[in-house]
């Protein structure tokens, strides 16, 4: 073993405290112990004239954030879709900040592309996606769909015989642009991003539990020609539920359309036997966005982008210039939008490896499950369950929405656990979203008799 130096001593400091913030997650407060002005106040210290030494900043750092720690990674946080990074996957990113390597091409690291490209080959195994299909890495789901949606416009506007890249969109055919009332915001997002507008978007009714209503989309595809580009989705953000992905691929390329998959969490249905058929069809969209920090547990930031078209996704992102060295192959950089990108496939290789494909189906199948579980003993508390329960989202009604909200709040004064809230169907419900793979049985339980006292304080218990 090498002497002790400055650096280890300092990169162990960290890494000591980070581990036992970690084992203290299942006893951990779930909220933050300090309010957001007063750990922005501790922040606010003047900037000296002169350095300090590392050491002394990272204890200072430790001590100011702490009581702004929310306990998101531990087994009691059910807001936002939110895991919690896996142990491997979490020593992995420490090891790439360590190593500190920029990922952009397999010139600037060999590593950090080879661990992408392995990392990607098994996430389109696992979901079920054409073998041929490129794959990005991404931070999170925002960046894969509007990837996707940068290589969509450009593909449909091609085949209409316009170079959107040279010539951009002033004087281009009209593009056609449809989702359903209940797809994610970050859709609408990506469009404004790619020069389309938020009033271009055209919306298709929703059925019961915020799938697209097929009829309508029908409709929709007889009304106009010219290029056309469908956003569906797989796991509504309040329910869960998938559209029907196999069936309205197919219609859609009849009309020569292309289709994106926002898929933030929903698309890991695809690696169940038990929760496939949710998901039934996926393979024939021509694009697709995943999270990995969401029900992959893999540490922020990751995401990843898929096309069934892997030459549109490279063009629409590569770029040269005269002082960048280039191996003359396909590169990382060019399947997603960073160019000085952290090397944030060595994570997702590392959490793949730790997991496995039986665990990555454990995972999901074990979260779908304690959702039923946390649907079951609400319901039998007496309270109002909003959605059929299909993977990992349960939406909760405590009679008024002022009740319910009033609940809200107590739940996550209590520090026992943390759900949100969330508007469903012009009513107020709290959501929970069961994604961690360090929940159990005894943490629904724990959780529910906290909801349960959270309404008894607040008033009547909703009958």
């Amino acid at each position: 073993m090498q002497p002790s130096s400055p650096t280890h001593e300092l990169f162990s400091r960290a890494a000591t405290h980070a581990a036992a913030f970690r084992d203290s997650l299942t006893e951990r407060p779930v909220r933050a112990a300090a309010s957001y002005a007063d750990v922005r106040a501790g922040f606010r210290a003047p900037l000296g004239d002169t350095g300090r030494p590392p050491s002394e900043v990272i204890d200072d750092l430790i001590a100011v954030a702490d009581p702004g720690i929310v306990a998101s990674a531990g087994p009691r946080y059910f807001g936002f879709v939110v895991g919690g990074a896996l142990p491997a996957a979490t020593a992995a990113e420490i090891l790439a900040a360590g190593w500190d390597q920029n990922a952009w091409n397999s010139v600037l690291s060999p590593t950090a592309a080879a661990a992408e490209h392995a990392a990607g080959e098994w996430l389109k195994e696992l979901l079920g996606l054409p073998a041929t299909a490129s794959a990005g890495f991404t931070t999170g789901a925002q960046s894969a769909n509007t990837v996707a949606l940068a290589a969509a416009r450009n593909h449909v506007l091609a085949r209409a015989g316009w170079d959107v890249e040279a010539d951009g969109l002033p004087g281009a055919p009209l593009v056609r642009v449809l989702a359903g009332e209940e797809r994610h915001a970050t859709i609408d997002r990506s469009l404004r991003l790619l020069g389309f507008g938020s009033r271009r978007l055209e919306l298709v009714r929703s059925g019961l539990n915020g799938t697209i209503d097929f009829d309508d989309l029908r409709v929709r595809l007889t009304e106009h020609a010219g290029p056309l580009i469908v956003c569906l989705q797989a796991g509504n953000v309040n329910t869960g539920a998938s559209d029907a992905l196999g069936a309205a691929c197919d219609l859609v390329h009849q009309h020569d359309g292309w289709v994106h998959v926002d898929g933030a969490f929903g698309l890991w249905a695809a690696v169940s036997p038990a929760l496939r058929d949710q998901v039934s069809g996926l393979e024939r969209a021509d694009s697709w966005g995943c999270d990995g920090h969401k029900w992959l547990n893999l540490p922020y930031d990751s995401g990843f982008v898929f096309t069934a078209h892997p030459e549109v996704h490279h063009q629409a992102l590569a770029y040269s210039a005269s002082y960048l060295v280039a191996s003359g192959e396909s590169e990382p950089g060019d399947y997603a939008l960073e160019s000085s990108r952290r090397a944030r496939g060595l994570a997702v290789w590392a959490g793949l490896q730790e997991l496995g494909r039986t665990g990555v189906r454990e995972l999901v199948e074990r979260c779908c499950s304690l959702a039923r579980l946390f649907a079951e003993q609400l319901a039998d508390a007496g309270y109002e369950i909003g959605n059929e329960v299909v993977l990992n989202q349960v939406l909760v009604s405590f009679g008024s929405d002022e009740r319910t909200d009033r609940v809200i709040a107590a739940v996550q004064e209590s520090g026992v656990c943390w759900m949100g809230g969330t508007t469903w169907r012009g009513r107020r419900f709290m959501r929970i979203s069961v994604s961690n793979h360090l929940t159990t049985e005894a943490d629904v339980t724990a959780s529910v008799a906290a909801i349960v006292a959270a309404d008894n304080d607040g008033g009547r218990r909703h009958p």
